[in-house]
């Protein structure tokens, strides 16, 4: 792995099949997180405040390893504050949001909320990325969010009543997003798997200290099946995924990558059939065929003229 094994420099171009399957790996590797963030606080023998920071300090060693073995040259200037709202995003953020929403809510119930992420991905991505999207690739953004969310809740029980479980789910939508854009962004310059590893490198300090207060307050006593998922969270959904997943936004359009998120759902609820036994209906085929088919829409959404234009910084 070299400084710039996964960098992307590039002008203004249109979409990469390439970026696509790049970011649709890294989907398929964040899919596991939700059913397995579960998994690990539903027993209650891991804490959610342990999951969320404990996984980023298993991703921070295995960054540091990586880092140093490859000598790879650390950020400069402002480039240190855009790692840092990347680990506040994608680090910090969004596990700790969704540990603590998982305590209470089902995986299925997370996977409604979570499907507004390529939503909000797209709306982050055209302003930091200054990203200009034609009008078509905008409704069908709009209605595959509607198609996900309608999907992902036939299937979990309905949206029902608006619960403190759901605050911190859409926050930890609004942080992934930021957190992506960034990241995308970030991507282009440092390189895609050592931009996540410099923002969990950021960010160990802070997750080691609140590891241990979670510890020192309610010791771990979780089984194999926790420790398990634990494991996932922390070597793929925490690390190893964001090699793809930046990948892909940097080589973008990051809007248009960051639809392919929207068959996340459908595979969470996939899993969390499998896994956590969660019921699913017999629309699942067809829901999920719809989404499939919103988010192949907006990713070829016609182009006009000046459309997908990105500002790499």
């Amino acid at each position: 792995m070299s400084a710039n094994s996964s960098a992307t420099h590039q002008k203004t171009t249109p979409l990469s099949t390439v970026g696509l399957y790049w970011g649709l790996i890294g989907v398929a590797a964040f899919s596991f997180t939700v059913p397995f963030t579960r998994v690990t606080v539903a027993g209650g023998g891991m804490s959610p405040l342990f999951v969320g920071s404990g996984r980023a300090v298993v991703a921070a060693l295995l960054a540091t390893a990586a880092l140093a073995i490859t000598r790879q040259r650390p950020p400069c200037g402002a480039q240190w504050v855009r790692v840092a709202v990347v680990a506040g995003g994608v680090v910090a953020g969004f596990p700790l949001l969704t540990s603590f929403a998982l305590t209470t809510a089902p995986a299925s119930h997370g996977a409604i909320v979570i499907a507004l992420l390529p939503a909000a991905t797209a709306v982050t991505a055209a302003l930091r990325g200054h990203e200009r999207q034609p009008v078509p690739f905008w409704i069908m953004a709009a209605v595959g969010a509607v198609a996900a969310i309608a999907f992902a809740s036939s299937q979990g029980g309905g949206l029902g009543g608006l619960h403190r479980s759901d605050l911190l789910l859409f926050g930890a939508v609004l942080a992934a997003a930021i957190g992506y854009a960034e990241g995308g962004l970030l991507a282009r310059e440092l390189g895609a798997w050592q931009t996540v590893s410099w923002a969990l490198v950021v960010s160990a300090p802070l997750m080691v200290l609140v590891s241990a207060a979670s510890l020192a307050r309610q010791p771990v006593t979780g089984g194999p099946a926790e420790w398990a998922a634990f494991a996932y969270l922390g070597v793929v959904s925490m690390f190893l995924g964001f090699f793809a997943w930046y990948r892909g936004l940097a080589i973008g359009p990051m809007a248009r990558v960051g639809q392919v998120q929207l068959v996340q759902p459908v595979m969470t609820l996939c899993w969390a059939a499998l896994f956590l036994h969660e019921r699913l209906a017999w629309t699942t085929v067809l829901g999920g065929i719809a989404v499939i088919a919103c988010a192949t829409g907006a990713v070829h959404a016609r182009q006009g003229r000046g459309a997908g234009s990105e500002r790499p910084g």
